[in-house]
């Protein structure tokens, strides 16, 4: 059984998640509110949950500011948050769990598997806290480092050090400037959505490319050459979005 925290500002949203827990999530034993972030330091000091649900805005001191008060957690935060996609991205390239508010009792549930299936440890949770702090106080979204964990660890890296991504069944092989490829455990298409707006290119159903490593295309637009030398193929029903992304005529 799990205990669990809410920190959040509005009365009425720690009640809806206190109600969606108490119906919907079995495995939640007890549950305590805090209402800032002051206080939920004073619960902290006699209460052990193993997930903290935290609200990305709050007045005076705010989730994030929350994270910088901690010291090697035990518990895991899933957070809260309405429409924000500076704090979306952010929480996305640490790999961190969030909700969107209203919250949904069923994307609720599969957070909460996601924590009983999936248990970091308090050095890898630490690294991933520690990361989004660091991407929140760059000033644009680009400058983030993307923080990808894998059987091997938790790999950190910026957007500029991606050659290419590929599919590996519901794997994807990440290829870096001046290192060994590794495998992450997400889809293509989970990278290809969170890359979207950095216009990295889809040349295949296997293969995302980072336009800015790109060189040229080769005779008949069959493949990609990257700055590494390697050359990724371009399917022929994406023969001409390739060209028109990459502004070829």
């Amino acid at each position: 059984m799990i205990k669990a925290l809410i920190i959040d500002d509005e009365l009425k949203a720690r009640n809806v998640l206190n109600h969606f827990l108490t119906n919907f999530i079995p495995e939640i034993s007890e549950i305590r509110q805090a209402a800032s972030v002051g206080e939920a330091i004073g619960v902290l000091d006699n209460y052990q949950p193993g997930i903290v649900f935290l609200d990305v805005e709050m007045p005076h001191q705010n989730g994030f500011d929350f994270l910088m008060t901690l010291k090697a957690p035990s518990f895991d935060i899933i957070f809260t948050t309405a429409y924000n996609q500076y704090a979306i991205q952010a929480l996305r390239f640490s790999a961190l769990d969030y909700l969107l508010k209203p919250l949904d009792p069923d994307e609720l549930k599969v957070a909460v598997e996601r924590h009983l299936n999936k248990q970091k440890t308090v050095r890898e949770k630490q690294q991933l806290y520690d990361n989004l702090v660091q991407n929140i106080e760059k000033k644009e979204v680009k400058d983030f480092r993307l923080a990808v964990p894998s059987s091997e660890g938790v790999y950190f890296f910026t957007l500029d050090e991606i050659l290419r991504l590929e599919a590996d069944r519901n794997y994807t092989l990440i290829h870096l400037i001046g290192k060994r490829p590794f495998v992450a455990s997400k889809t293509l298409k989970h990278f290809e959505e969170m890359l979207e707006e950095f216009h990295f290119i889809r040349t295949h159903k296997s293969h995302l490319v980072n336009p800015k490593h790109v060189t040229r295309l080769t005779h008949n637009n069959e493949f990609v050459l990257l700055s590494d030398g390697s050359k990724v193929e371009i399917s022929r029903r994406k023969k001409e979005e390739v060209q028109k992304q990459l502004n070829i005529r």
